[in-house]
């Protein structure tokens, strides 16, 4: 099939919190005990559907309660920016649309993270399988271009510290998370997004996040219509409070935001 452009890109973000959510366990910060809806953060997650398709970029361990809440009734596949636990450990919970699809999921990824499912998820892909375990088939991601059903789909090369990720360009959208660091060669693939979502863990600096003076900089380099921060902490600050100081085409994201590209 032909790549081809997205007509329309529905997106949901399903989860815009760090590797421990907000709330955080134990904290009684006033982030973490505020009544606001939008100050409820589950890891970091997004739902893209696109001619009928639903896609989903990385599956944490709330994408059960993510796939139950925006009743995702079927997923064609699963893309993964990086390894790290807030972003894979919720494969297991793919058994269902195993059933119910009666296929295997495709799960993208680059060869290092490959490495990482089949070694915590052993169990898929162990010569005996014990009934009723995820069925995954594992698809390549590298620096390529590729198509799920013809929709071109750009990995964005970014750094989180010293870790190599993917950021994903599908069509005028942009996504970019755990990333402290882009080449200059990646920003010009992101320039021309209409929407930007972007890591912005707090307003202090950070290891391997963007903070907000950083993201800010590349909102400025990129200019896109739109930008949506995302990947928050409760360090930021509250969301009614934040959302005030940004630019006017700067927006915090929240749990359950639905956009059109």
């Amino acid at each position: 099939m032909t790549p081809k452009e997205p007509s329309k890109i529905f997106v949901t973000v399903l989860g815009t919190g760090t590797s421990q959510g907000v709330p955080v366990v134990a904290c009684n910060c006033d982030v973490c005990t505020s009544e606001d809806p939008r100050d409820k953060r589950l890891r970091s997650s997004l739902l893209l559907t696109i001619n009928g398709q639903n896609l989903v970029i990385d599956a944490g361990p709330d994408f059960r309660q993510q796939m139950l809440r925006e009743k995702v009734g079927s997923l064609r596949a699963i893309l993964l920016t990086h390894e790290h636990v807030d972003h894979i450990f919720g494969l297991d919970d793919i058994r269902s649309y195993n059933w119910i699809q009666k296929n295997p999921m495709e799960i993208y990824a680059e060869k290092r993270v490959q490495e990482a499912i089949r070694r915590i998820f052993n169990y898929v892909f162990a010569e005996y399988k014990y009934p009723g375990i995820p069925k995954m088939h594992l698809r390549n991601v590298d620096d390529s271009v590729f198509a799920i059903d013809g929709v071109e789909i750009t990995p964005i090369r970014c750094y989180h510290h010293k870790l190599p990720v993917y950021g994903y360009r599908i069509g005028d959208l942009t996504y970019i998370t755990d990333t402290n660091s882009i080449p200059d060669e990646e920003i010009e693939k992101i320039k021309g997004s209409k929407i930007l979502i972007i890591n912005t863990l707090r307003k202090e600096k950070h290891i391997s996040h963007f903070n907000l003076e950083e993201a800010l900089a590349v909102i400025e380099e990129v200019q896109p219509e739109k930008a949506y921060l995302t990947h928050i902490s409760h360090a930021f600050g509250l969301h009614a409070e934040v959302e005030n100081e940004l630019p006017e085409n700067v927006f915090m994201a929240y749990d359950g935001l639905k956009l059109e590209v």
